[in-house]
């Protein structure tokens, strides 16, 4: 039996996954730590966390697979990460500071400034984004505010890289990493020089670049000391968790569309069309993808979402799971009559052009509603927020022809599916898949293991599809319009 190994770093935990080379299908999974990994917040909208964490967390998963697995039967590696982060290491390449990640909102106003300094017209057509909260922004943080550390850093690494680099000793990023932190300049195919200027750091502390999807590094004789991974085993894929999720859906065409909503919510539309949004309500990187024409994934993400859900049934509904609350909403017709939600309070939210909103509850009757209507009506409220997000992709040209998710968060919940499909007029397939196993999925594919993507993908099975539900349509299209409205008078236009 041989193995492909996949593996996901994430912000709580990290999990691995060995996929069956022959069957196509997981042989084993672990994640670590045992409850959620921490992270430190030294000062409000900071979150840091510490890279050798995420290496620790990696060996306490893969001992577990190693107890039921023969690792020596590991061919190829590859690595999904969480996004946006900034590891800074030293000419030994060791960590000079804990990462500041993903979530972390110190360098918005830095971000903000570069966006003017640079250009805005410059910023959009070369880089398809203002250079925000993300990487670019988060190193010119640490040169303003931290130069004794700055004057220390070798290169600057995004958290997948780092795994990289343990796993082979070589430090590499690739375009499509660099493209997550504002550092690649989609008209001249290369690294964004002028982001490294504008922010006052050499281009020489961007590592090489290497392939996302093919062998990029192999493992050392360290890892096959410590895990029993053979020597030289290629890391041949690497790919950001949004990218990867939607690598794992097979969602790798223009029109498709990959989703999420656990505690925030994801659409990733792949598009090969250089379109922005010039308020920068949704973001464009480099998709990961197969196929020779470059492709890009348009990211659009609602903080709220699954954790509105959450509030709800911890506050109100602790009596009931999460199938009895779903069941209760089928109690109510679509419309939620005249219930409305607003599914944010979870910190600053893109699609809002970064407004700090709360989450809000509109319309309630307190002779006819019941709990069961604000059941219904969180459900609703966060189909809308992701489906106003996807009006703003439909603005900027994209074609929605079919919507793909993993079997797991809100998409377990008929209703939720249901909804989103008939304001977004897509259908919805489910699959039992996840970011682990697709990283292995990439890694067994870029490393030649899989002569095509159908051979790649053979076991990934449709577990269902949802359509639009016609009885629904006009109720909940009414009840879009009026959340729109409330929208725009609650946050839009204040």
């Amino acid at each position: 039996m041989e193995y492909a190994l996949g593996i996901d770093v994430g912000s709580s935990s990290v999990k691995v996954s060995l996929l069956d080379l022959k069957t196509g299908r997981a042989a084993a999974a672990a994640s670590a730590p045992e409850t959620e990994a921490p992270i430190a917040s030294p000062q409000k909208g900071w979150a840091e966390q510490a890279p050798d964490a995420w290496w620790d967390y990696l060996g306490q998963a893969i001992e577990r697979i190693a107890a039921r697995c023969d690792l020596s039967s590991v061919r190829a590696i590859g690595i999904s990460y969480q996004m946006h982060g900034l590891v800074a290491v030293d000419r030994a390449v060791r960590p000079l500071r804990d990462a500041i990640i993903w979530c972390d909102s110190r360098a918005v106003g830095i971000g903000a400034e570069a966006f003017t300094g640079i250009g805005e017209q410059r910023c959009l057509t070369h880089l398809l984004n203002a250079p925000g909260n993300f990487t670019a922004s988060k190193l010119g943080w640490v040169r303003r505010h931290e130069p004794q550390v700055f004057d220390r850093i070798y290169k600057m690494m995004l958290p997948g890289d780092y795994i990289a680099y343990r796993l082979t000793g070589e430090v590499s990023t690739t375009a499509s990493a660099l493209s997550e932190g504002v550092l690649w300049d989609f008209k001249e195919s290369r690294p964004a020089g002028f982001v490294a200027d504008w922010f006052g750091f050499p281009e020489s502390m961007l590592p090489d670049v290497a392939p996302a999807l093919g062998i990029s590094g192999r493992t050392t004789s360290d890892i096959e000391k410590a895990w029993r991974i053979p020597a030289g085993t290629p890391v041949s894929y690497r790919a950001g968790d949004q990218p990867n999720n939607a690598f794992s859906l097979r969602v790798l065409r223009p029109g498709e569309i990959a989703a999420t909503a656990g505690t925030s919510a994801v659409v990733y539309a792949v598009t090969d069309q250089l379109a922005t949004d010039p308020q920068q309500r949704v973001n464009n990187f480099l998709h990961v993808t197969p196929h020779q024409v470059p492709c890009l994934g348009v990211l659009l993400c609602i903080n709220g979402s699954g954790i509105m859900n959450a509030w709800l049934r911890r506050e109100i509904c602790k009596d009931l799971s999460y199938d009895e609350m779903n069941d209760m909403a089928e109690t109510v017709p679509a419309g939620s009559d005249g219930v409305l939600v607003l599914p944010f309070g979870n910190g600053a939210e893109r699609v809002l052009s970064l407004r700090a909103s709360d989450a809000r509850f509109i319309g309630i009757d307190l002779v006819r509603h019941t709990r069961a209507h604000l059941v219904r009506a969180v459900q609703e409220g966060i189909a809308f927020a992701m489906a106003y997000g996807i009006d703003v992709m439909r603005q900027m040209g994209l074609q929605m022809r079919v919507m793909r998710a993993g079997r797991a968060n809100m998409f377990l919940s008929e209703l939720f599916r249901k909804t989103l499909a008939t304001v977004c007029d897509v259908d919805i397939e489910l699959f039992d898949t996840d970011g682990s196993l697709g990283a292995a999925r990439g890694a067994a594919l870029g490393a030649g293991l899989y002569a095509s993507e159908d051979e790649a993908f053979r076991s990934l099975e449709c577990l269902s599809v949802t359509r639009p539900e016609a009885s629904w349509r006009q109720p909940v299209q009414a009840a879009y319009r009026a959340w729109c409205e409330a929208l725009e008078k609650s946050f839009i236009k204040q």
